[in-house]
């Protein structure tokens, strides 16, 4: 026989032969074991000093066991989670195991009990002394409930662990609670409403069950679009009810039903007032606020107080905001409608309102040369944005027109201008936005405008060419300073400051998103030191100087001057001045018709 086996079976791997002693003593440790249980039978009504020291003998115990049967007992124990919320006089009988004692001689019955009784006491002691929870543990999804559906979705879309609004929000949502969530800009709160809305329309998918409203119209579609590609799988049907569209087909929509309506307040008011019942929002669970720091002023009250009449009472409600104010100071602290606890609130703890991969800087100018300063920033970015220059896509035709033009290019020896990165510059006025575009075209810089006076189409169709890399700059006015998620925006530009310090926030909020970099860049005029004290203030953070080179600034100053004249003789051409007086007319009359 080969040496180190024992009957044919290695010694490594498999037990030796079971002897006289050996039976013997496994039948005395069964015995002492045995008398163990039968004590902690009898320590139920006592001190918690006792129960400690006799789960002390109890573990000493489990460590002399050859096979660690009671370790296996208290493990399963703790899984079931039984127990845990029983008195310590209670009974403890029910309990299932499955271990195998029996082969050791010993009482099965004695055994389990007596490791349930050591199992539970552990978990009574612990529940009093509870070990302390780690802070800012990321969680994932799944961790909190969320559908393996929704998961695969945040897969596709490159999120796979949740943000610190995230993390916060979705599990009070999904557990019925009201929530208010302020988190910086970019920080993905669009998901943390929209997650637990789909989980739990998924459950019961019945008729309007979401409501969402949003101050902008480019900013419902937005929300619209990730609550597609989130709710793919769950054949979520959504509506865009907006001003600017067909009311006619928004209203056929509606009547069928969908599952979640994102909406400007005037709007959805207006489809309200004049339904005829074909639909209503009386089984609506969820009404979100998002940016609901400028929905609660007093442009949005009249609609908001109307909606907050006919929506059912019971529904969840939720507030998501960039900005704390004292609106929203408000609503926390208002005391709970009876039968309603306190909402959840998730705020900002930090004192820097802005993200800190955002480089923000001021530029000291007269109002009236603005202009040269701007194509000259444009065409010298920082050299950090650099890298964010894009190539615009190729035509897939070049028809001879286009030819011709760049064969006469080629012959007068012009180069094409060197278009900056994707940049917003923001203004305070249509008529200003339309003006920058105008003169940035015509000083080859390829743009496009964002403003009240455009048509819905040409609002859409304005972000889509600047989405699509087409377009480099965007004109805006505050239209597109809220909410909109654009990939790779490089800088931000203060044509005019704000009138409000938090409303800065949310316009350089469009830059450094999801943790990349970008810069801010603020003209400063001598009409403007107030305003940019007290933005430094709201966001506790100073802005830094940036000096231009004015020898090279001023070297296209005649190009400038004529793009100028040119910008402001096709203005007055196109009468936007007239168009901007007739629409203040007509605001005015629908005023006064609504007071009346």
């Amino acid at each position: 026989m080969p040496s180190g086996t024992t009957l044919g079976v290695s010694t490594k791997n498999a037990k030796r032969a079971i002897t006289v002693d050996d039976l013997l003593k496994r039948q005395e440790q069964g015995q002492s074991r045995h008398d163990r249980a039968a004590k902690r039978q009898k320590l139920m009504p006592l001190s918690r000093e006792a129960l400690e020291s006799d789960e002390d003998e109890e573990q000493s115990g489990g460590e002399e066991s050859e096979d660690g049967s009671e370790g296996q007992s208290d493990e399963r124990g703790s899984e079931s989670g039984e127990g845990e919320d029983r008195d310590n006089g209670e009974s403890l009988d029910g309990y299932d195991d499955e271990d195998d004692d029996e082969e050791e001689g010993v009482e099965p019955s004695a055994i389990i009990m007596g490791d349930r009784i050591g199992s539970f006491m552990k978990k009574q002691i612990e529940s009093r002394n509870p070990t302390p929870r780690k802070q800012g543990v990321i969680h994932s999804f799944m961790s909190f409930g969320v559908s393996p559906a929704l998961v695969a979705a945040l897969t596709s879309m490159s999120i796979k662990v949740p943000t610190p609004v995230q993390a916060a929000c979705i599990p009070p949502l999904l557990a019925g609670r009201d929530c208010v969530g302020n988190a910086k800009t970019g920080s993905g709160k669009t998901i943390a409403f929209a997650l637990p809305i789909l989980q739990k329309l998924s459950m019961d998918p019945y008729g309007i069950y979401a409501l969402v409203l949003t101050p902008t119209r480019e900013l419902a579609f937005q929300i619209a679009e990730q609550f597609a590609v989130l709710g793919a799988a769950l054949n979520i049907r959504t509506a865009i009810v907006v001003g600017g569209m067909d009311m006619m087909a928004q209203a056929l929509e509606l009547e069928q039903r969908p599952h979640v309506v994102i909406a400007t307040p005037g709007r959805i008011v207006d489809h309200l007032r004049s339904t005829s019942g074909e639909w209503n929002l009386s089984r609506v669970k969820f009404l979100i606020l998002d940016e609901a720091d400028r929905l609660l002023t007093s442009t949005f009250a009249p609609e908001l107080s109307y909606l907050f009449d006919v929506l059912p009472k019971d529904r969840q409600t939720c507030l998501f905001t960039a900005t704390w104010t004292p609106s929203i100071e408000s609503v926390v602290n208002a005391p709970p409608k009876p039968g309603k606890q306190k909402p959840f609130i998730h705020r900002i703890n930090e004192a820097v309102e802005t993200v800190s991969t955002l480089k923000q800087y001021y530029i000291l100018v007269p109002s009236h040369v603005r202009e040269i300063y701007l194509f000259h920033l444009l065409c010298n970015p920082p050299e950090s944005t650099l890298h964010l220059r894009r190539a615009p896509p190729e035509p897939v035709k070049s028809t001879k027109k286009t030819q011709k033009k760049l064969r006469r290019k080629q012959s007068d020896g012009d180069e094409e201008l060197e278009q900056p990165p994707p940049t917003i510059i923001f203004c305070a006025k249509p008529r200003t936005a339309a003006y920058l575009t105008s003169l940035l075209k015509t000083l080859s810089i390829r743009s496009t405008a964002l403003h009240s006076r455009l048509t819905q189409r040409e609002r859409l169709s304005s972000l889509s060419l600047f989405k699509a890399s087409v377009v480099p700059v965007l004109v805006s006015t505050d239209v597109g300073a809220r909410g909109l998620d654009i990939e790779d925006v490089a800088m931000v530009i203060n044509w005019d400051l704000p009138l409000e310090p938090e409303e800065y926030t949310h316009r350089v909020g469009r830059t450094a998103r999801a943790g990349r970099g970008g810069v801010a860049m603020s003209f400063v005029t001598e009409k403007d030191e107030e305003r940019i004290l007290k933005i430094e203030n709201r966001i506790n953070t100073k802005l830094e100087e940036m000096n231009l080179p004015e020898s090279k600034v001023l070297e296209k100053l005649n190009a400038v001057s004529m793009a100028k004249r040119l910008a402001n003789m096709e203005l007055h051409d196109a009468k936007f001045g007239q168009r901007e007086e007739i629409h203040r007319i007509k605001t005015a009359l629908s005023r006064v018709g609504g007071e009346a």
